[in-house]
């Protein structure tokens, strides 16, 4: 038996350790842990019009290795240190069932007709999956995943200008704060009352 976990260890002392900088993709076809930076999973449609599958941060498992599209992406939104890793089944499972929910909780943003509502639901989205929560709302970095008013587009579906206006709108409403030169907080109150 414990040979077997000599082996383990030594697979685990070769595994390959990248750090990326924005805009890097990584390797296809392989299953990376990230240890630090925020990575997106992306497609293309017909037009060559990017479409968002997911978006991942530390402690993420990430690949392309189990999509049935073809091509998908596996960019950096911000310099990525990333280890290769063998996941195991359970792990793999786990992971596909975090893409499934990634994937159709964007897709159901994007499902929203109401712009503003659209970016408001997909800060919440991202407030609630990368930020800090408590009673009174989310606080989250926009700066430090790199998501520039372009990229929120990108992720939303909308236009970098109807992004920045509906940005500033909020801000000027109080449903969007900033707590810091980089930290945003989205009340909850603020976003009950936009729904």
């Amino acid at each position: 038996m414990a040979l077997p976990s000599l082996n383990r260890t030594q697979s685990q002392s070769k595994a390959l350790r990248l750090t990326l900088l924005p805009n890097d993709v990584l390797p296809e076809g392989l299953t990376w842990r990230i240890h630090d930076g925020y990575i997106r999973t992306a497609t293309w449609d017909a037009e060559g019009e990017s479409i968002t599958l997911g978006l991942w941060g530390p402690g993420d498992l990430v690949t392309n290795a189990h999509s049935s599209l073809d091509p998908v992406e596996v960019q950096c939104l911000t310099t990525v240190v990333v280890e290769q890793h063998a996941p195991t089944e359970a792990e793999t499972l786990a992971f596909l069932r975090q893409q499934i929910r990634n994937t159709e909780e964007i897709f159901e943003i994007n499902r929203i007709r109401s712009a503003e509502r659209r970016l408001l639901m997909l800060l919440r989205w991202i407030g609630l999956r990368f930020g800090q929560v408590n009673s009174r709302g989310y606080r989250f970095s926009l700066k430090d995943m790199n998501l520039t008013h372009r990229a929120l587009a990108d992720v939303c579906g909308l236009t970098r200008v109807t992004v920045t206006k509906n940005l500033n709108r909020y801000k000027t409403l109080g449903m969007l704060q900033k707590v810091s030169d980089a930290d945003l907080f989205l009340p909850k109150d603020g976003l009950t009352a936009a729904i």
